[in-house]
Protein backbone atom coordinates (compact mmCIF):
# COMPACT_ATOMS: atom_id res chain seq x y z
CA UNK A 1 0.00 0.00 0.00
CA UNK A 2 1.83 2.94 -1.44
CA UNK A 3 0.61 6.41 -0.04
CA UNK A 4 -1.65 8.80 -1.51
CA UNK A 5 0.61 11.82 -1.94
CA UNK A 6 -0.47 15.58 -2.89
CA UNK A 7 0.20 16.87 -6.39
CA UNK A 8 1.56 20.76 -6.93
CA UNK A 9 0.56 20.71 -10.87
CA UNK A 10 -0.33 17.45 -13.12
CA UNK A 11 -0.42 16.86 -16.81
CA UNK A 12 -3.65 15.77 -17.89
CA UNK A 13 -3.86 12.57 -20.69
CA UNK A 14 -4.44 14.03 -23.73
CA UNK A 15 -6.83 11.00 -24.24
CA UNK A 16 -8.61 11.30 -21.15
CA UNK A 17 -9.36 15.17 -22.40
CA UNK A 18 -10.60 13.54 -25.21
CA UNK A 19 -13.02 10.74 -23.96
CA UNK A 20 -14.07 13.54 -21.56
CA UNK A 21 -14.50 16.68 -23.69
CA UNK A 22 -15.37 14.92 -27.55
CA UNK A 23 -19.27 14.88 -26.77
CA UNK A 24 -19.43 18.90 -25.22
CA UNK A 25 -18.93 20.47 -28.16
CA UNK A 26 -20.73 21.10 -31.58
CA UNK A 27 -16.92 20.28 -33.30
CA UNK A 28 -17.31 17.09 -35.31
CA UNK A 29 -15.65 14.09 -34.90
CA UNK A 30 -12.43 14.44 -32.46
CA UNK A 31 -9.52 12.70 -34.13
CA UNK A 32 -6.63 13.78 -32.06
CA UNK A 33 -5.40 15.31 -29.07
CA UNK A 34 -1.98 16.21 -28.53
CA UNK A 35 -0.21 17.77 -25.98
CA UNK A 36 1.62 20.78 -27.31
CA UNK A 37 3.28 23.08 -24.90
CA UNK A 38 3.74 23.17 -21.25
CA UNK A 39 3.50 27.07 -20.24
CA UNK A 40 1.91 28.98 -17.13
CA UNK A 41 -1.03 26.96 -17.93
CA UNK A 42 -1.30 23.64 -20.49
CA UNK A 43 -1.98 23.84 -24.19
CA UNK A 44 -3.28 20.87 -26.31
CA UNK A 45 -3.88 21.05 -29.74
CA UNK A 46 -6.85 19.35 -30.72
CA UNK A 47 -7.91 18.45 -34.41
CA UNK A 48 -11.31 17.16 -35.28
CA UNK A 49 -12.91 17.11 -38.45
CA UNK A 50 -14.31 20.51 -38.74
CA UNK A 51 -10.41 22.19 -38.17
CA UNK A 52 -7.88 22.44 -35.65
CA UNK A 53 -8.67 24.03 -31.98
CA UNK A 54 -6.49 25.19 -29.18
CA UNK A 55 -7.64 23.35 -25.79
CA UNK A 56 -6.03 25.62 -22.68
CA UNK A 57 -6.15 23.76 -19.34
CA UNK A 58 -5.71 26.44 -17.17
CA UNK A 59 -3.53 25.96 -13.44
CA UNK A 60 -5.46 24.90 -10.12
CA UNK A 61 -4.49 28.66 -8.86
CA UNK A 62 -6.44 30.55 -11.47
CA UNK A 63 -9.87 31.03 -10.00
CA UNK A 64 -13.57 30.47 -12.16
CA UNK A 65 -14.02 34.25 -11.83
CA UNK A 66 -10.96 35.07 -13.90
CA UNK A 67 -11.21 32.28 -16.72
CA UNK A 68 -14.90 34.09 -16.99
CA UNK A 69 -13.78 37.43 -17.64
CA UNK A 70 -10.77 36.08 -20.40
CA UNK A 71 -13.16 34.53 -21.96
CA UNK A 72 -16.40 36.86 -21.83
CA UNK A 73 -13.35 39.98 -22.95
CA UNK A 74 -12.87 37.86 -25.87
CA UNK A 75 -16.36 36.94 -27.16
CA UNK A 76 -16.59 41.00 -27.16
CA UNK A 77 -13.69 41.42 -28.71
CA UNK A 78 -14.93 39.26 -31.26
CA UNK A 79 -17.47 41.23 -31.99
CA UNK A 80 -15.62 44.41 -32.37
CA UNK A 81 -13.55 43.34 -34.54
CA UNK A 82 -14.81 42.22 -37.17
CA UNK A 83 -13.23 44.45 -39.45
CA UNK A 84 -9.96 45.48 -40.11
CA UNK A 85 -6.45 44.28 -39.73
CA UNK A 86 -6.79 43.37 -36.24
CA UNK A 87 -8.44 39.77 -34.79
CA UNK A 88 -8.10 37.91 -31.38
CA UNK A 89 -8.83 34.06 -30.78
CA UNK A 90 -11.73 32.84 -30.84
CA UNK A 91 -13.39 31.22 -27.77
CA UNK A 92 -15.71 28.11 -28.69
CA UNK A 93 -18.24 27.50 -26.09
CA UNK A 94 -19.58 24.00 -25.06
CA UNK A 95 -22.95 22.63 -26.66
CA UNK A 96 -24.87 23.97 -23.46
CA UNK A 97 -23.14 27.35 -23.82
CA UNK A 98 -20.65 26.84 -20.58
CA UNK A 99 -17.70 28.99 -21.72
CA UNK A 100 -15.06 26.74 -20.32
CA UNK A 101 -15.75 23.23 -18.09
CA UNK A 102 -14.28 22.24 -14.90
CA UNK A 103 -11.94 19.05 -14.92
CA UNK A 104 -11.04 17.22 -11.56
CA UNK A 105 -7.19 17.16 -11.11
CA UNK A 106 -4.57 15.72 -9.00
CA UNK A 107 -4.16 19.18 -7.48
CA UNK A 108 -7.67 20.32 -7.34
CA UNK A 109 -10.24 22.09 -10.11
CA UNK A 110 -8.73 22.77 -13.69
CA UNK A 111 -10.97 24.98 -15.84
CA UNK A 112 -10.34 24.02 -19.34
CA UNK A 113 -11.58 26.42 -22.61
CA UNK A 114 -11.44 25.81 -25.98
CA UNK A 115 -10.42 28.46 -29.02
CA UNK A 116 -10.16 28.29 -32.83
CA UNK A 117 -6.81 27.66 -34.13
CA UNK A 118 -5.06 30.80 -35.25
CA UNK A 119 -3.70 30.36 -38.40
CA UNK A 120 -0.80 32.86 -39.60
CA UNK A 121 2.97 33.07 -38.96
CA UNK A 122 5.01 34.10 -36.23
CA UNK A 123 6.59 37.26 -36.53
CA UNK A 124 9.29 38.28 -34.44
CA UNK A 125 8.91 42.30 -35.54
CA UNK A 126 12.90 42.66 -37.10
CA UNK A 127 11.65 44.97 -39.84
CA UNK A 128 10.16 48.63 -39.94
CA UNK A 129 7.35 47.22 -41.56
CA UNK A 130 6.30 45.11 -38.98
CA UNK A 131 7.04 47.12 -36.33
CA UNK A 132 4.73 49.53 -37.96
CA UNK A 133 1.85 47.38 -38.44
CA UNK A 134 1.75 45.76 -35.31
CA UNK A 135 1.75 48.99 -33.93
CA UNK A 136 -1.48 49.39 -35.68
CA UNK A 137 -2.73 46.36 -34.54
CA UNK A 138 -2.21 47.01 -30.94
CA UNK A 139 -3.70 50.30 -31.65
CA UNK A 140 -7.10 48.90 -33.01
CA UNK A 141 -7.15 46.33 -30.15
CA UNK A 142 -7.11 48.47 -27.42
CA UNK A 143 -9.99 50.80 -29.65
CA UNK A 144 -11.65 48.19 -29.54
CA UNK A 145 -11.22 47.43 -25.76
CA UNK A 146 -12.38 50.81 -25.29
CA UNK A 147 -15.79 50.02 -26.55
CA UNK A 148 -16.52 46.46 -24.43
CA UNK A 149 -18.54 46.76 -21.18
CA UNK A 150 -16.82 44.43 -18.77
CA UNK A 151 -19.76 44.23 -15.73
CA UNK A 152 -17.09 41.46 -13.85
CA UNK A 153 -15.20 42.07 -10.82
CA UNK A 154 -11.23 42.47 -12.01
CA UNK A 155 -8.09 43.24 -10.58
CA UNK A 156 -6.10 46.07 -12.01
CA UNK A 157 -2.66 46.65 -13.63
CA UNK A 158 -1.61 48.98 -10.86
CA UNK A 159 1.50 49.44 -8.43
CA UNK A 160 0.32 47.39 -6.52
CA UNK A 161 -0.04 44.50 -8.48
CA UNK A 162 2.86 45.21 -10.54
CA UNK A 163 5.33 46.40 -7.77
CA UNK A 164 4.16 46.01 -4.20
CA UNK A 165 2.87 42.12 -4.88
CA UNK A 166 6.02 41.35 -6.65
CA UNK A 167 8.52 42.54 -4.53
CA UNK A 168 6.55 41.02 -1.52
CA UNK A 169 6.83 37.33 -3.22
CA UNK A 170 10.60 38.29 -4.03
CA UNK A 171 11.84 39.10 -0.40
CA UNK A 172 9.18 36.37 0.85
CA UNK A 173 11.45 33.61 -1.11
CA UNK A 174 15.01 35.33 -0.48
CA UNK A 175 14.36 36.13 3.44
CA UNK A 176 13.51 39.65 4.51
CA UNK A 177 16.83 39.93 6.35
CA UNK A 178 19.43 39.21 2.80
CA UNK A 179 21.38 42.11 2.07
CA UNK A 180 19.38 42.36 -1.19
CA UNK A 181 16.10 43.15 0.19
CA UNK A 182 16.66 46.79 1.32
CA UNK A 183 17.75 47.72 -2.20
CA UNK A 184 14.50 45.68 -3.56
CA UNK A 185 12.66 48.08 -1.73
CA UNK A 186 13.52 51.12 -2.20
CA UNK A 187 13.70 50.24 -5.97
CA UNK A 188 10.20 49.17 -5.58
CA UNK A 189 8.91 52.36 -3.86
CA UNK A 190 11.06 54.67 -6.65
CA UNK A 191 9.15 53.09 -9.25
CA UNK A 192 6.03 53.51 -7.91
CA UNK A 193 7.03 57.39 -7.33
CA UNK A 194 8.09 57.59 -10.76
CA UNK A 195 4.82 55.74 -12.12
CA UNK A 196 2.49 58.15 -9.39
CA UNK A 197 4.03 61.42 -10.81
CA UNK A 198 2.73 60.03 -14.87
CA UNK A 199 -0.17 59.18 -14.17
CA UNK A 200 -0.94 62.22 -11.83
CA UNK A 201 -0.50 64.37 -15.27
CA UNK A 202 -3.12 61.77 -17.57
CA UNK A 203 -1.58 58.48 -18.99
CA UNK A 204 -3.68 56.64 -21.08
CA UNK A 205 -5.78 54.28 -19.02
CA UNK A 206 -8.01 51.61 -20.09
CA UNK A 207 -8.39 47.61 -20.98
CA UNK A 208 -4.50 46.48 -21.24
CA UNK A 209 -3.40 42.87 -22.85
CA UNK A 210 -1.12 42.62 -20.49
CA UNK A 211 1.10 40.55 -21.66
CA UNK A 212 1.36 42.23 -25.45
CA UNK A 213 5.59 40.97 -25.64
CA UNK A 214 5.11 40.54 -29.46
CA UNK A 215 6.86 36.65 -28.91
CA UNK A 216 4.19 34.39 -28.68
CA UNK A 217 0.68 36.04 -28.36
CA UNK A 218 -0.13 37.34 -31.49
CA UNK A 219 0.71 35.66 -35.10
CA UNK A 220 0.48 37.50 -38.70
CA UNK A 221 -2.63 36.88 -40.88
CA UNK A 222 -1.32 38.88 -44.11
CA UNK A 223 -1.18 42.86 -43.27
CA UNK A 224 -2.74 42.39 -39.83
CA UNK A 225 -2.20 40.21 -36.34
CA UNK A 226 -4.46 37.71 -34.59
CA UNK A 227 -3.72 38.15 -30.82
CA UNK A 228 -4.08 35.69 -28.22
CA UNK A 229 -3.10 34.66 -24.90
CA UNK A 230 -5.62 37.23 -22.73
CA UNK A 231 -5.27 35.76 -19.30
CA UNK A 232 -3.36 38.83 -17.83
CA UNK A 233 -5.80 41.60 -19.69
CA UNK A 234 -7.32 44.21 -17.22
CA UNK A 235 -7.49 47.70 -16.75
CA UNK A 236 -3.76 49.42 -16.89
CA UNK A 237 -1.90 51.96 -18.31
CA UNK A 238 -1.59 51.27 -22.20
CA UNK A 239 2.11 52.38 -22.16
CA UNK A 240 2.22 49.20 -19.55
CA UNK A 241 0.99 47.25 -22.74
CA UNK A 242 3.60 48.94 -25.35
CA UNK A 243 6.55 48.92 -22.58
CA UNK A 244 6.23 44.87 -23.19
CA UNK A 245 6.74 45.05 -26.79
CA UNK A 246 9.97 47.43 -26.35
CA UNK A 247 11.63 44.81 -24.14
CA UNK A 248 10.75 41.57 -25.95
CA UNK A 249 12.81 38.73 -26.53
CA UNK A 250 14.52 38.30 -30.05
CA UNK A 251 15.52 41.90 -30.65
CA UNK A 252 17.95 42.54 -32.74
CA UNK A 253 21.10 43.43 -31.88
CA UNK A 254 20.98 47.15 -33.56
CA UNK A 255 18.53 48.82 -34.17
CA UNK A 256 16.16 48.78 -31.48
CA UNK A 257 15.11 52.26 -31.26
CA UNK A 258 14.65 52.74 -35.29
CA UNK A 259 12.26 49.93 -34.83
CA UNK A 260 10.40 51.20 -31.92
CA UNK A 261 9.75 54.55 -33.26
CA UNK A 262 8.29 52.49 -36.48
CA UNK A 263 5.83 50.86 -33.68
CA UNK A 264 4.76 54.00 -32.05
CA UNK A 265 4.13 55.35 -35.95
CA UNK A 266 2.21 52.75 -36.56
CA UNK A 267 0.15 53.10 -32.94
CA UNK A 268 -0.46 56.46 -33.86
CA UNK A 269 -1.54 55.92 -37.06
CA UNK A 270 -4.81 54.73 -35.62
CA UNK A 271 -4.87 56.13 -31.95
CA UNK A 272 -2.99 59.26 -30.01
CA UNK A 273 -0.05 57.75 -27.98
CA UNK A 274 0.88 61.09 -26.03
CA UNK A 275 4.59 62.24 -25.42
CA UNK A 276 3.91 61.75 -21.65
CA UNK A 277 2.94 58.12 -22.43
CA UNK A 278 5.92 57.67 -24.66
CA UNK A 279 8.15 58.64 -21.93
CA UNK A 280 6.55 56.67 -19.12
CA UNK A 281 7.52 53.94 -21.00
CA UNK A 282 10.86 52.75 -19.75
CA UNK A 283 9.82 53.31 -16.64
CA UNK A 284 7.12 50.44 -16.99
CA UNK A 285 9.96 48.28 -18.72
CA UNK A 286 11.42 48.47 -15.15
CA UNK A 287 7.89 48.13 -13.72
CA UNK A 288 7.86 44.53 -16.00
CA UNK A 289 11.12 43.35 -14.79
CA UNK A 290 10.17 43.21 -11.60
CA UNK A 291 6.71 41.69 -12.23
CA UNK A 292 8.84 39.07 -14.14
CA UNK A 293 11.02 38.86 -11.31
CA UNK A 294 7.87 38.17 -9.13
CA UNK A 295 6.59 36.02 -11.34
CA UNK A 296 9.55 33.41 -11.38
CA UNK A 297 9.24 32.89 -7.40
CA UNK A 298 5.31 32.31 -8.03
CA UNK A 299 5.95 29.36 -10.48
CA UNK A 300 8.99 27.97 -8.65
CA UNK A 301 7.52 25.34 -6.44
CA UNK A 302 5.04 24.34 -9.37
CA UNK A 303 6.94 24.82 -12.66
CA UNK A 304 10.28 25.69 -12.92
CA UNK A 305 11.74 24.22 -9.14
CA UNK A 306 14.11 26.17 -7.33
CA UNK A 307 17.35 25.45 -8.72
CA UNK A 308 17.85 28.08 -11.26
CA UNK A 309 16.66 30.61 -8.89
CA UNK A 310 19.45 30.83 -6.52
CA UNK A 311 21.79 33.95 -5.97
CA UNK A 312 22.71 34.03 -9.26
CA UNK A 313 19.36 34.54 -10.60
CA UNK A 314 18.85 37.37 -7.53
CA UNK A 315 22.43 38.50 -8.52
CA UNK A 316 21.38 39.24 -12.45
CA UNK A 317 18.20 41.15 -11.47
CA UNK A 318 19.43 43.34 -8.89
CA UNK A 319 22.23 44.44 -11.41
CA UNK A 320 19.81 45.04 -13.93
CA UNK A 321 17.67 47.30 -11.81
CA UNK A 322 21.18 49.00 -10.30
CA UNK A 323 21.78 49.89 -14.09
CA UNK A 324 18.14 52.34 -14.29
CA UNK A 325 18.13 55.93 -13.21
CA UNK A 326 15.68 54.38 -10.39
CA UNK A 327 17.76 54.74 -7.52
Amino acid sequence: MYPKLKAQRSVLDPNDLAVHLRGQYDLGEWERCEYWLQGLNDTYRVRTSSGFYVLRVYRATVQEADVSYELHLLTQLSSHLVEGRTRVAEAIPARDGRPYILLGAPEGKRAAALFRYAEGIENVLHDEESCYAFGQSAAELHEAMNRLVMTQPRSELNTAFLIDEPVERVIGYIGASHAAAPFLRGFAESLKERIGRFAAQGLDWGLCHGDMHGNNNAFQQGEGFVHYDFEWAAPGWRAYDLAQVKIRKRLPAEGKERLWASLLSGYRSVRPFSLLDEEAVDTFIWARRLWVMGLDVMFIPTLSGALDYSEDWLEGFVNEFRSSSML
